[in-house]
């Protein structure tokens, strides 16, 4: 008998200890800013030649927007299939093909509203000052990011509208790419 109540009581704890992680992970992502937060740490290692960026797996799917993950999937799919460079030519999170992320400041810019928020990460880069926006969106139960915005030569480009754009070819085009 006093061995059925400690089996109770330990099943009891641990299913408490998985509810509480469970509700600890779920408030990580409680507001827009954690998101690009773990994106540069991701970058960050990244630079240092440790790991994958924040777009490719296993990052992008528990970081980004479904429909952004997408996106980003068919332009991995594209270089592989036409050993071609994609839509993006620079790595998004540092607005550059090469930098450094240095005095990391990420602040929520447009205050959640309708499941929609935006995020600013502003950092130096090579001594230069760098402004990434996040267009974040509430998806699966947390914030992700939807779109990242960076600016060029005065003007404004979103990755999700370079990574919408045909391809000249790829399975996903139904032509076939030469390699």
């Amino acid at each position: 008998m006093i061995a059925a109540f400690r089996q109770l009581a330990l099943a009891l704890a641990l299913t408490g200890l998985t509810a509480l992680l469970a509700i600890a992970a779920r408030a990580a992502e409680a507001t827009p800013d954690r998101q690009v937060k773990d994106a540069y740490a991701i970058t960050i290692k990244t630079l240092a030649a440790s790991g994958e960026p924040p777009w490719r797996p296993p990052h992008r799917d528990k970081l980004m927007s479904k429909s952004l993950a997408a996106l980003f999937a068919r332009d991995d799919l594209y270089q592989d299939e036409s050993g071609e460079m994609g839509q993006i030519g620079a790595d998004p999170f540092i607005n550059g093909q090469d930098g450094e992320v240095k005095n990391l400041h990420v602040a929520v810019t447009e205050k959640p509203a309708k499941g929609k928020a935006q995020v600013n990460a502003t950092f130096r880069s090579f001594k230069q000052t760098v402004t990434v926006r996040f267009r974040m969106v509430e998806e699966g139960g947390g914030w992700r990011i939807d779109d990242i915005v960076n600016r060029f030569e005065g003007k404004d480009y979103s990755i999700r509208d370079e990574l919408s754009k045909p391809y000249d070819c790829g399975s996903f085009m139904n032509k076939p790419c030469k390699r």
